[in-house]
């Protein structure tokens, strides 16, 4: 039976991939975000309806939970500092209480396995806490606890990915003989979308996993072989050292120490699932759950092929967007302007423009991008490793490396705001646009200064930018060129 739903967390690595599903399964879709710009490029924008609100505004909510049968609930915030754990609860307290005056038959939430009686983490307990809060409402929950996500694009699988290819002989912490279960994402999504047609009344946990277990060690092991890597050793050592563990992850993988710190949190104890009552209710997916090594080959596949739908960076922050320029008056603002006339089509060097970064790099000097990244990873920022989801095509709210796309439009403008540690505000524009025969690159770094600090960081960088600015407005010039001459040359051959 076709269902009304509203999806929160619908920028989220999960939640953007849960709606195209819930769409295919017939059901009528709203999402809630804060900003719709973050989901401007999604290809199912056109099939849903989009609420712009916070799960703060108890009105709003209630508003756009009329008529909706069964609430996603799939907000988690990695963030951490005082009042986290209160905040998380209130978020669901209200959403709890506007699900039950809407009317809402079933809220669906997505928490984290975990064992009974152990001191969980911060976040682990706060997920409980929240999930908690649901079953305790009195609207029905379905509160599924997932281990450890394994999906191309997902953290988890970035962190088990880029430690077991940093080092084949590896010293651990302790914790890497704890037993993990994990789960395929298409295996959490098939339960997501199945709980909204669950017939009856049911108000309860389900621990869900793909029913094999691991320790942390096994499952960077077979990674490494699904990848064809030598054979990595892991040393267990005999302390737990979360923190310093959290530290090397923030350092050898694209997670930022903000992210890293909760994630190695979490795996300080085993997380097997306790049941599988699940199979009571929903049935396996056709074929059987997708064991361990297969969900490793799929994800790589996914990244290999470009077909990465959403990543674990989708759901940056919100910020400030760029002051348009005549509200500059009363800012202090330092700019790096370069222009380049060339002969190229200019989509030719749009297509350029839109694939910078990741896997294609910044046209510049590499070395100096590479420290600058490691310098950013180093004071706990977001460096380089982040890479892009697609590599040829952006959308607004996306990440590349250390960057967001603020703003796309597309065949003209590529505006990217800067999440790397910095005492001040910055962005990046690349532009191009038809000039006579040819086209007209343009670029603009700009730079809102923080402070004294703001200001000698600028002076400090400035003798770098007169050397990786002018190469880059070149190279990406000379880029499009080859481009071009490339897609000329089966044509000459014709001929």
């Amino acid at each position: 039976m076709n269902k009304s739903v509203l999806v929160t967390g619908a920028t989220g690595y999960i939640g953007g991939r849960l709606v195209p599903r819930l769409l295919e399964a017939g059901h009528r879709v709203k999402v809630l975000v804060r900003t719709p710009a973050k989901i401007a490029g999604v290809p199912w924008l056109d099939d849903v309806e989009v609420v712009q609100s916070s799960l703060d505004d108890g009105k709003a909510l209630r508003a756009a939970l009329d008529g909706v049968d069964v609430l996603y609930y799939l907000v988690h915030s990695m963030a951490a500092g005082a009042g986290f754990e209160a905040k998380e609860q209130s978020m669901a307290a209200t959403a709890a209480r506007a699900a039950a005056t809407a009317g809402v038959d079933r809220i669906v939430y997505l928490g984290g396995l975990h064992p009974a009686g152990a001191e969980l983490s911060t976040h682990m307990r706060s997920r409980e806490a929240v999930g908690k809060v649901f079953l305790d409402s009195p609207v029905d929950a379905v509160v599924f606890q997932a281990g450890v996500v394994i999906g191309s694009g997902s953290a988890s699988f970035e962190m088990i990915r880029h430690l077991s290819e940093t080092l084949p002989l590896m010293p651990a912490p302790s914790w890497v003989r704890n037993k993990i279960e994990a789960i395929a994402v298409r295996d959490v999504l098939y339960y997501l979308v199945a709980a909204a047609s669950l017939e009856g009344p049911i108000n309860r946990t389900f621990d869900i996993g793909c029913r094999q277990v691991l320790s942390y060690a096994g499952m960077m092991k077979e990674y490494a072989a699904e990848a064809g890597l030598p054979h990595r050793v892991v040393l267990a050592l005999p302390v737990p050292a979360p923190k310093l563990a959290g530290m090397w992850v923030a350092l050898t993988t694209p997670i930022p120490l903000a992210m890293s710190l909760p994630l190695v949190e979490s795996l300080q104890h085993d997380a097997v699932a306790r049941e599988h009552d699940i199979d009571g209710y929903i049935p396996v997916p056709e074929g059987g759950l997708t064991p361990y090594r297969k969900a490793v080959a799929l994800a790589l596949g996914k990244e290999r092929d470009g077909q990465v739908e959403t990543t674990w960076a989708s759901a940056g922050v919100d910020a400030d967007p760029l002051p348009s320029d005549p509200e500059w008056s009363g800012h202090t603002v330092y700019l790096d302007e370069r222009s380049f006339h060339s002969e190229v089509d200019p989509r030719h060097v749009w297509t350029v423009i839109e694939g910078i970064g990741g896997r294609n790099g910044w046209y510049s000097l590499p070395l100096a991008w590479q420290v600058r990244g490691w310098l950013d990873k180093l004071t706990g920022g977001a460096g380089l490793l982040r890479g892009r989801r697609h590599p040829h095509l952006l959308a607004e709210g996306e990440v590349v490396d250390w960057w967001r796309v603020e703003r796309i439009d597309r065949g003209r403008l590529l505006r990217l705001r800067a999440e790397m540690r910095a005492p001040g505000r910055a962005w990046l524009e690349l532009s191009v646009e038809p000039e006579g025969t040819g086209s007209r690159y343009r670029q603009r770094a700009i730079f809102f200064p923080k402070g004294l600090s703001g200001r000698l960081y600028w002076l400090a960088v400035l003798p770098f930018h007169s050397v990786i600015f002018p190469a880059m407005s070149r190279n990406i010039t000379a880029a499009a060129r080859d481009l071009e001459n490339l897609e000329s040359e089966p044509a000459s051959h014709t001929t």
